[in-house]
């Protein structure tokens, strides 16, 4: 991949520059030289609206049809989770939004080409489990999950759980090809979620020293730059994530986005990071990637 010079200035590929940095990318992924960073947005790749929420604000909606927030928080969703672990106790919330991603999301084209490559390494940041079941429907053996989990339920001094994709929990630090990264958690296998402000605080204390992040992940980024596929960055907390992933990777980093409903502090983080926008539908990048050229 070649590297972009640094720019104080947000750098957008449209048009037919957008579509060879796209092949230019999908060779990338081929060959594992760069990490897919997966977000809400693949799930709307489809005119169909998909089956669990797409996003912080739908499940800020799910669970207030559960328990009503107040208004000034009630579209946030790690205030909205934090209102109700305060008030109905962690283990209402956690069950809450196993219920909210009992569904299982249709597999996109894009998940499943995924799911083929010999990547060393995908970051997952949402609940809804589609990756990981990409990766069983693939046959694949050669892949741990490794996820964030709250302190809220651990009497141990540990942020994540290692998981095979039979579902058993495994030691930390196993060998295997592919590493799954779920930094928020996900439904499967153990409903494991970081979603209140609770959640964050010990997270946020120690990210920026790179503790809560695992060795496997800091290994494997190294050399790499990250893709970020149906992701936004409009709110701190997936900023700040983002950020300490992509910490010591050499990138170059991509992420598609439409720069047209891209916020202040949006262009602003991808210019910090040197994020290079390709200003397309997602549906048309996942066509782009999936089908041969």
């Amino acid at each position: 991949m070649p590297v972009l010079p640094k720019s104080d200035h947000l750098l957008v590929c449209r048009g037919d520059y957008a579509e060879k940095q796209l092949y230019l990318l999908k060779e990338a992924l081929a060959a594992d030289a760069i990490i897919p960073y997966l977000g809400p947005g693949l799930l709307r790749q489809s005119s169909a609206a998909p089956p669990v929420p797409d996003g912080p604000e739908g499940v800020a909606a799910a669970l207030n049809t559960r328990a009503t927030a107040p208004s000034k928080i009630r579209s946030n969703m790690w205030s909205v989770a934090q209102f109700i672990e305060q008030r109905r106790h962690r283990r209402t919330l956690q069950a809450w939004m196993a219920e909210i991603f009992a569904s299982s999301a249709p597999l996109t084209g894009l998940h499943a080409w995924l799911a083929t490559l010999p990547l060393s390494l995908i970051i997952d940041s949402w609940y809804d489990g589609t990756m990981r079941a990409a990766l069983v429907a693939n046959g694949r053996t050669d892949v741990v999950e490794i996820q964030g989990v709250t302190r809220a339920n651990e009497n141990r001094d540990i942020w994540t759980r290692t998981y095979d994709l039979s579902g058993k929990e495994l030691r930390p630090g196993p060998a295997a090809k592919t590493v799954l990264y779920t930094p928020h958690g996900s439904v499967r296998p153990a409903a494991n979620f970081l979603v209140s402000d609770a959640d964050y605080v010990e997270v946020l204390t120690e990210i920026d020293i790179q503790t809560p992040i695992p060795e496997a992940v800091k290994a494997r980024r190294t050399n790499r730059g990250f893709f970020f596929l149906g992701c936004r960055f409009d709110d701190q907390m997936l900023r700040i994530f983002a950020r300490q992933i992509m910490k010591r990777s050499n990138g170059p980093h991509f992420a598609v986005i439409d720069a047209k409903t891209m916020t202040k502090n949006e262009r602003r983080f991808c210019t910090e990071c040197g994020i290079t926008l390709i200003d397309l539908p997602i549906g048309e990048v996942a066509a782009a990637l999936v089908n041969p050229a």
